[in-house]
């Protein structure tokens, strides 16, 4: 709507509609940075460095790690969109309310941090001062762990926040499709976590799935023609790729998830407009 003052309109969006374009959108650019990293990165379609850098999603400074930053950041907001729900509705109330609301707080505040971790890498750097610190015999753990630190470390914490975020979002989303959601979303970063873990291991460890299955399958050769690695590195750096692309998905799933929830309120309206004039 116009008026002498200034400009100011309104976009109401169905809940729906939201959902399927945010989950498609999502989608489409993460299996977009997967082929960019197959064709491009990987598969030297492109032979300058710095844009193979770029499209390389196993690297930290890629296009890849810049999509799952901006994800995960949205995610979070979303969710604090939805505590601020819940503490409107629970203000002056106690009991279930105020404990609901809570509830809602802490989840926004625990995807705020995997925000942050995606973007300055806490849990490998937190990983990376315990095993400087104690790895070298002064802790028993960690110096048998055969993995990276990181998951010793900071990965029971975030076990039971993901434990936390499955219970709380399975008491909270009524409907059996967003809890299926929920539940998808956090098998996928379950199994990043497991490719992650694989990745750590030493190559001749026993439970190293890609060295066994680079010495028992004959890929070398193609590997070698393709891309011009071995069997053993590309199978670990396409690991790392899947890795980050299940991440990036759990995050879509759980989007869905929240967005399917806030939009159970009604309809979603943004309002913008102009200052009015002096």
């Amino acid at each position: 709507m116009v008026d002498g003052q200034g400009a100011a309109g309104e976009l109401a969006v169905g809940g729906r509609r939201l959902v399927w374009t945010v989950f498609l959108a999502c989608v489409g650019a993460e299996i977009a940075v997967f082929l960019l990293d197959y064709h491009v990165s990987y598969g030297r379609l492109v032979t300058v460095g710095a844009i193979r850098r770029l499209c390389n999603n196993a690297r930290e400074d890629g296009l890849g790690s810049w999509l799952a930053v901006t994800q995960t950041s949205l995610v979070a907001l979303t969710a604090w969109l939805l505590a601020a729900l819940a503490r409107g509705g629970a203000a002056g109330a106690g009991g279930p309310r105020a404990w609901r609301a809570r509830g809602w707080v802490t989840l926004a505040a625990f995807l705020t941090y995997l925000a942050l971790d995606d973007g300055a890498k806490v849990h490998e750097r937190l990983g990376t001062t315990a095993a400087e610190l104690w790895g070298d015999g002064g802790n028993v753990l960690l110096a048998a762990f055969p993995s990276y630190a990181w998951q010793l470390v900071v990965g029971p914490p975030l076990a039971l926040l993901g434990a936390f975020t499955l219970v709380f979002l399975w008491r909270q989303l009524r409907d059996g499709h967003g809890r299926l959601l929920v539940v998808a979303a956090l098998a996928c970063l379950v199994l990043a976590v497991g490719l992650d873990f694989l990745e750590g291991l030493a190559r001749e460890h026993p439970w190293n799935v890609w060295g066994r299955a680079a010495r028992g399958i004959a890929l070398n050769r193609w590997t070698q023609l393709r891309f011009e690695e071995s069997a053993y590195d590309t199978l670990v750096h396409f690991s790392k790729s899947l890795e980050e692309c299940l991440e990036m998905l759990g995050m879509t799933l759980l989007w869905c998830a929240l967005l399917r929830h806030l939009a159970a309120h009604g309809e979603i309206r943004v309002r913008f407009g102009a200052a009015p004039s002096a």
